[in-house]
């Protein structure tokens, strides 16, 4: 039976869009349950992979040492799938590869000097692949920019939306809350996830309050982020929670009055899906790959003037609460588009192709 290695230790940091794409994605493909070649699952903690599993995976334990060469891994594996193109992890045989791109934001985060070695160490993995699926078409257009693309097949797959299944116990609610009503927004605090634009935003919007989720244990949240809440004496306004269980993230995507996402730069962007999944009006950053995610069935910011932001979060509740049942059901059915299962099938479809042609 072919063998394929998922490079999924990443599966570690489910708080970070890396770790989803890892836990979605081997759950969709446990779901296909294909039969024609045997995939391992490669982790620092197998143990609840195993549970959750049983033998459908075969497993290998992760250790850091093997992104050193000679302890790169030596069974020589049908097809190594990497699943994020920042891993130092990689094959001690030339087997092959395929590399799944989430963006390239580094180019605009840490250099764009090529010969940098986040970009050195990304054309590498380029080079060497045999095909490359990316998770938006702005991830392709924008790897395709920046570097030299080998002569392989590409693919788009977009990811699926988490929440298929709304599961809140009625009248449950977080420890933290709000008294009035509020907007919404969740990611790791960085200086891309630009939420001190939606704090200053919240300056010409009096009859709402703020709560942002996510990893707050950064310097831009305790630095730009804190600033700015305390120029405007917005402490009383803004919850900031931390990391939040699944059950008060669904709260919050529930309860909400608009889900706010005005990030710098995205290669797919899960949150305003999973908010639309509520049927609930998505503010969105005109750019990288937000308006193919979004569609038309999301607001789009422009630029980050407050007042103008302001605006427009306004005049788009407007126009949701005009209409705001066929909307909401809009929102919902375009959620219901991205779908994991669906997403694993395409990959599976792609780890068909590279074996036959082995």
């Amino acid at each position: 039976m072919k063998t394929i290695f998922l490079e999924s230790h990443n599966i570690k940091n489910q708080y970070f869009g890396f770790g989803q794409f890892n836990y979605h994605l081997i759950k969709g493909l446990f779901n296909a349950n294909v039969t024609d070649f045997k995939m391992t699952l490669h982790a620092k903690d197998t143990q609840p992979l195993k549970s959750e599993y049983n033998s459908y995976f075969n497993y290998k334990k992760y250790l850091s040492l093997r992104r050193h060469a000679p302890f790169q891994i030596r069974k020589k594996y049908d097809l190594w799938h990497c699943l994020n193109q920042n891993i130092k992890i990689e094959p001690y045989h030339n087997i092959p590869y395929l590399l799944t791109v989430h963006d390239v934001n580094f180019i605009e985060e840490n250099s764009s000097d090529m010969s940098h070695d986040r970009n050195v160490l990304f054309q590498k993995k380029l080079n060497r692949s045999h095909a490359i699926t990316y998770i938006s078409n702005y991830a392709k257009t924008s790897t395709h920019k920046h570097f030299k693309i080998p002569d392989v097949p590409e693919y788009v797959i977009y990811n699926g939306n988490p929440i298929l299944d709304i599961k809140i116990p009625q009248n449950y609610k977080p420890k933290q809350i709000v008294k009035q009503p509020f907007l919404f927004s969740i990611g790791e605090f960085t200086e891309r996830k630009n939420f001190h634009a939606l704090v200053k935003m919240l300056e010409f919007m009096p009859e709402y309050d703020l709560v942002l989720s996510g990893n707050n244990n950064t310097a831009y949240a305790n630095d730009t982020l804190q600033k700015t809440i305390k120029q405007l004496g917005l402490q009383d306004r803004i919850l900031i929670t931390g990391k939040i269980s699944e059950l008060d993230k669904q709260y919050y995507l529930q309860n909400c009055e608009a889900f706010v996402f005005p990030s710098l730069r995205e290669g797919f962007g899960i949150p305003p899906i999973e908010a639309m999944r509520f049927g609930k009006p998505t503010f969105l950053s005109n750019n990288t790959s937000l308006p193919e995610i979004g569609g038309k069935h999301a607001f789009y910011w422009d630029h980050y003037d407050p007042k103008y932001m302001a605006e427009v979060l306004e005049n788009g509740l407007n126009t949701f609460n005009k209409n705001k049942d066929t909307l909401s059901q809009n929102y919902i059915n375009h959620a219901k588009s991205f779908n994991w299962d669906t997403a694993a099938l395409e990959y599976i479809k792609v780890y068909r192709d590279l074996l036959v042609g082995k």
